[in-house]
C-alpha cells in the first residue's frame, strides 16, 4: 500500500522490509508482481506458499486502501488461499479486485498466476475499515 493512497495507481515499489525482501512491484493499486528467486524458493524446492500469502495480503491491502479515505484504516480479518499450483521461477502476478465494500469491511478476490498465464492460487479476503486511530506514519528515509 503506498503511503499516498490517492496515488496507488503510480505503481511504487517496495514501501516497507517486506515488501523490499520479497521483491514486491506494482503495476497500480490492484496489480503486483514479483521475480522468483532463489531466497523466496522453499527446501522441498518451490516457490514458498508465505510469498504467494503476503503477496494477496499486501494486493489486497492496496486494492482496498485506494478505495478510503484520509480518515479512515484498515485490516485484515480473513484471508482464505486456495493453492493451485507453484511456481519454481519466472515472473508472478497478483490481481486483486474489490467485490464489496461499506462503511466497515471490505471483501476482495485475488488470483496469482505465472507468467505464461497458470493459475496458481485464488482467494478471497475480508478487511475491517475503520476510523484513523494514529496519525499517518512517516515514510522511512
Amino acid at each position: 500500500m503506498p503511503a499516498d493512497r490517492h496515488n496507488a495507481q503510480d505503481g511504487p515499489g517496495a514501501f516497507d522490509g517486506i515488501t523490499s525482501f520479497i521483491g514486491m512491484r506494482w503495476e497500480d493499486a490492484q496489480t503486483i508482481k514479483l521475480q522468483i528467486r532463489p531466497e523466496l524458493i522453499n527446501r522441498g524446492g518451490l516457490l514458498s506458499g508465505v510469498v504467494t500469502y503476503a503477496l494477496v495480503d499486501y494486493c489486497m491491502g492496496s486494492t482496498l486502501w485506494a478505495q478510503t479515505s484520509a480518515d479512515e484504516q484498515i485490516a485484515t480479518i480473513s484471508i482464505s488461499i486456495n493453492y493451485i499450483q507453484t511456481a519454481t521461477e519466472g515472473e508472478i502476478v497478483c490481481r486483486t479486485v474489490l467485490d464489496r465494500r461499506n462503511r466497515t469491511v471490505g471483501a476482495l478476490k485475488s488470483e496469482v498466476s505465472a507468467a505464461d498465464g497458470r493459475l496458481l492460487c485464488t482467494a478471497i479476503g475480508t478487511y475491517a475499515i475503520f476510523p484513523r486511530r494514529y496519525p499517518p506514519a512517516e515514510p522511512s528515509a
